[in-house]
């Protein structure tokens, strides 16, 4: 069987305009439709992402390990720590679980398909700065006239479910059919 890349779709946007509620709805939709998902999401907030307490893969990092990995029913956690990863290299990383699509919350500066979120005014610069947007959802009605005027993609008030619809159907889209991957 030949390997295949899965669809990478972003789903980007300032802190607090909807980010992980829309990629979670995004997620249960994938997966009704028995599509394998799995997500990476950017620490944007400066400093480091919160572990859990002083477990003992805590306790081995903390003495010196580059990385941890802890398992138990079924259950597959990885920490790491000394090193600062890119998003290329986490992709490859979650390849190894064979997704049919791999979400990426953040990352707004890189080139992959996604679905910008402008929650209000002072988000609108996104639109001319972040590249390979396919749709965008707002948060405000009078953001989609300004939103139109600069970008020719589908938009959707942040309440409108078919915005998920849409993305679910883009992404399902690119996902190569079971005859194509064998």
């Amino acid at each position: 069987m030949a390997l295949v890349r899965p669809v990478i779709f972003q789903v980007v946007g300032y802190q607090n305009s909807g980010k992980t509620t829309i990629t979670s709805k995004l997620i249960e939709t994938l997966t009704i439709q028995g599509l394998k998902t799995v997500t990476i999401k950017h620490h944007g907030h400066g400093g480091r992402p919160d572990v859990a307490g002083q477990k003992d893969s805590t306790k081995h990092l903390s003495a010196g390990a580059v990385a941890s990995l802890v398992e138990g029913g079924g259950r597959l956690i990885l920490h790491a720590e000394q090193c600062e990863y890119g998003l290329n290299e986490q992709i490859e990383l979650m390849q190894f679980f064979h997704p049919d699509v791999i979400l990426v919350e953040g990352y707004k500066w890189e080139g992959y398909p996604k679905l910008l979120l402008i929650s209000d005014k002072q988000d609108l610069p996104l639109v001319d700065q972040v590249n390979n947007v396919q749709a965008v959802v707002y948060w405000k009605e009078e953001m989609n006239v300004l939103i139109y005027s600069k970008l020719d993609v589908p938009s959707f008030h942040i309440s409108d479910e078919a915005a998920i619809g849409w993305a679910v159907e883009f992404i399902e889209k690119l996902v190569p059919k079971m005859d194509e991957k064998e």
